[in-house]
C-alpha cells in the first residue's frame, strides 16, 4: 500500500481539485481530508456517510460551585485568566493546563474533555473517504489528524487498495507534519507568485527534514511563466522532481461548481496535464 499526500505551503493553491483529480484517474482508492480545520474535499467527492464518530477535544477545567471554597488560588495561578471572580471558567480562554486542578485544596475543579467535532467513514463514486468536521472554534492537532489517517490505512487493508491520496491542510504546523509522516510521496502544489514560491521553500524544508520524498507542480503556471521556470529550476537545484505546470482555465470552477472531478468533465487543458502529472507520479511510486 503506497500513500501519497497533496499539500501546501498556502492555502488556495488547488491542492483539493488536484487530489479529487488523482482520486478519479486512481479508482478505486482510499481518500483521506486532513484538512479538518476546513475539509472540502467531499464538496467535490458527494459522499454517502456509512459511519459517524465523535472526535474527542482537548482538556478543560471545569469548577464544582457547591465544593468550592473560594479560596482564589486557582485564579491566582491561571496565567490565562480563564476564571472570573465569581469562579466560572470560561472554556475559550482555559488552555487546558490544570494548573487549577493541581492547586484546588478542596479537588473542586475537574478535568474533562468535550466534543471538538465528528469524524465519518464514507463512500464515494472514487473509493472510500475518511473526513471530519470540526465544531466552532474548537482546535486542531495532529493527533486528530493520525486517527482519521490510521482509519484510511485500515480501510485500505480491508479493501485491499493499494492507494491512500492525503488531502493535507497548508502551512507547515502540527497538522501538516502529521499528515506527511510515514507517506511514500509528498507532491507539493504551488502557484507562479512571490508568496507561492516563498511558502513552497518552507514546505519543502519540513518535507526535507523528515526525509520524504516529494515533487512539486504549479497550478496556475501560464499566469507568470517566469515564476514557474524559477520553480522548475529550484526543483532540481534541490534535488526534488518537477511535475510540471497546470494552465489556468474556468473549467476548474466549473467542476467545482457542478461538484466533480475535473476528469469527469471530459477532454480539457486542465486534465490532460494533470493526467501527465499523475503518470509521473505512478512512475515514482513504482519505483519505490
Amino acid at each position: 500500500m503506497k500513500q501519497v499526500a497533496i499539500i501546501s505551503g498556502k492555502g488556495g493553491t488547488g491542492k483539493t481539485s488536484l487530489t479529487a483529480a488523482f482520486a478519479a484517474f486512481a479508482s478505486p482508492a482510499v481518500t483521506v481530508d486532513c484538512d479538518v480545520d476546513a475539509a472540502d474535499l467531499h464538496l467535490i467527492l458527494r459522499p454517502e456517510t456509512k459511519a459517524a464518530h465523535e472526535l474527542q477535544g482537548g482538556l478543560k477545567a471545569c469548577i464544582d460551585l457547591k465544593t468550592c471554597i473560594q479560596c482564589g488560588q486557582c485564579r491566582d495561578l491561571c496565567r490565562y485568566e480563564a476564571i472570573n471572580e465569581e469562579f466560572h471558567i470560561d472554556p475559550f480562554e482555559c488552555e487546558g493546563c490544570g494548573v487549577c486542578a493541581d492547586c484546588c485544596p478542596v479537588e473542586a475543579v475537574t478535568m474533562t474533555r468535550g466534543k471538538a467535532g465528528d469524524w465519518f467513514e464514507s463512500e464515494t463514486r472514487f473509493g472510500p473517504l475518511v473526513h471530519a468536521r470540526l465544531g466552532i472554534a474548537q482546535e486542531n492537532s495532529g493527533k486528530l489528524v493520525a486517527q482519521i489517517r490510521d482509519r484510511a490505512r485500515e480501510i485500505a487493508e480491508e479493501r485491499k487498495l493499494s492507494l491512500v491520496l492525503i488531502d493535507g491542510p497548508p502551512g507547515i504546523g502540527c497538522p501538516v507534519i502529521s499528515s506527511i509522516t510515514g507517506t511514500d510521496l509528498v507532491v507539493v502544489v504551488t502557484e507562479p507568485t512571490p508568496s507561492g514560491l516563498h511558502d513552497m521553500k518552507r514546505v519543502l524544508n519540513l518535507v526535507q527534514h523528515f526525509r520524504i520524498p516529494a515533487a512539486i507542480c504549479v497550478n496556475k503556471a501560464d499566469l507568470d511563466p517566469e515564476q514557474t521556470r524559477e520553480v522548475a529550476l529550484l526543483s532540481g537545484a534541490e534535488g526534488f522532481e518537477y511535475l510540471g505546470g497546470i494552465p489556468f482555465d474556468h473549467v476548474v470552477t466549473k467542476a467545482m461548481m457542478e461538484e466533480k472531478a475535473l476528469p469527469e468533465l471530459g477532454h480539457n487543458t486542465v486534465t490532460a496535464a494533470i493526467a501527465k502529472i499523475w503518470e509521473r507520479v505512478e512512475n515514482m511510486l513504482n519505483a519505490r
